[in-house]
């Protein structure tokens, strides 16, 4: 633990002065929650785009997932451009890149427009989600940099839970059109109160230091194989449960997608948990123990008891994990990183690992699923949630011997 200055010099006592700017902190957290309901703006009206436009449920998959696999492909470059243009410019242009690709596929006419569109808005989407972050690390003082981190590892959950109650309303009145182009219009505002609010002039952009060698890497792509084997077995599990309370335990559709979306937003109490244990100095390899409750969970949901009661407490605790495991890798990422202005790379790191996660996880979990049944799910689980917890005491101990310099 660093010790602390008995007198101070001026520099140490302004850091001890300054407060994080948490006006600003949050409209950078709202960005992320509006980008993200981009993302999920289907969920509510998939089937009405499907029907208009004749898509197959492939085709529809397709669409819904497009945003992801950018990531997938692409996280780590994006995170050398969001450096070389800056984190401020490369969020406004990722919320309007966001706009112009949800207007774009607002009219869309068939498969081919509306799936160009969401990889445009894939790009943006990952732009948005790499400087937010980088932008946080850089805004809050170190006293409340997890806590903000932690905060901001909500963003998805918020995002996709307002989009699915929003989304549903306005798709009823307005259609799915009508909807997706709210969600432009959204998106083109955000933009402009980010350009705003963020500081102007010279201090708009942050002198960067030295481009991350290679060696400076090693640690958050240690972090980043723990968040993709965390997302790999956490978020599937979300996916398949409509199917598993609508195929194994009756539930009709409507009622098996309220139940899921509920149980979605639970990863939110995930995320804020690490924030208030980081604030009170619990370290990072005590916190990801807690990860392992997935396995009991994953018992109870997949092996045990066929109850709907049994299903819906598993998968609840899994949410609640996945937003844990979450927000502890992006609150411990500025912890494992040679200089906080790598925050960008190491943030593109992270993003690409966990859209690969997101992004095999179904169809894996589908194929072991169809093949074996949903028990054989079970093990998948435990291995994939031991080697991520495995991985993260690893950081644990290397957080607990270094610290990052500022520049």
């Amino acid at each position: 633990m660093e010790p602390q200055p008995t007198s101070g010099t001026p520099q140490q006592a302004a850091e001890l002065l300054r407060r994080s700017p948490w006006p600003t902190i949050t409209v950078v957290y709202l960005s992320g929650v509006v980008a993200a309901m981009s993302f999920g703006k289907f969920a509510s009206v998939g089937p009405a785009v499907a029907d208009q436009l004749s898509l197959s449920l492939s085709q529809l998959g397709w669409v819904i997932s497009a945003v992801v696999g950018v990531g997938a492909v692409v996280g780590l470059p994006a995170g050398y451009l969001v450096r070389h243009f800056g984190t401020e410019r490369s969020l406004v242009t990722g919320l309007v890149l966001v706009a112009a690709a949800s207007g774009a596929g607002a009219v869309a006419g068939d498969f081919t427009w509306l799936l160009a569109a969401r990889g445009v808005e894939g790009v943006g989407y990952l732009l948005i989600t790499i400087a937010c972050p980088a932008l946080i690390v850089r805004l809050a003082v170190e006293r409340d940099r997890g806590t903000a981190l932690s905060i901001w590892a909500t963003f998805v959950p918020m995002g996709i839970g307002a989009s699915t109650l929003a989304g549903g309303a306005i798709g009823s009145a307005l259609g799915w059109r009508g909807w997706i182009g709210v969600i432009a219009v959204l998106t083109l505002v955000m933009a402009l109160v980010v350009w705003m609010r963020l500081p102007r002039g010279p201090e708009r952009r942050a002198a960067a230091g030295p481009v991350p060698r290679p060696e400076a890497l090693v640690w958050p792509v240690t972090l980043a194989v723990a968040f993709c084997l965390a997302a790999l077995v956490t978020i599937p599990v979300i996916v398949l449960l409509p199917t598993l309370l609508i195929g194994q335990h009756g539930h009709s559709a409507p009622v098996a997608g309220a139940v899921t979306s509920v149980i979605s937003l639970l990863s939110v109490l995930g995320g804020l948990a690490v924030g208030m244990l980081l604030r009170r100095g619990t370290r990072v390899g005590v916190l990801a123990l807690a990860g392992l409750v997935t396995v009991p969970a994953a018992w109870l949901m997949f092996g045990g008891p066929e109850s709907p009661a049994a299903a819906q407490g598993g998968a609840a605790v899994i949410s609640i994990v996945n937003g844990y495991l979450g927000a502890l890798v992006f609150a411990a990422l500025p912890m494992v990183l040679e200089r906080l202005d790598h925050a960008d790379v190491g943030n593109g790191v992270v993003a690409q690992a966990g859209s690969l996660g997101s992004l095999l996880g179904p169809p894996l979990f589908g194929w072991v699923a169809t093949s074996w049944g949903f028990p054989a799910l079970v093990p998948v689980i435990a291995v994939g949630i031991v080697a991520a917890v495995g991985v993260l005491l690893l950081v644990g101990r290397q957080v607990s011997r270094t610290r990052p310099r500022v520049g």
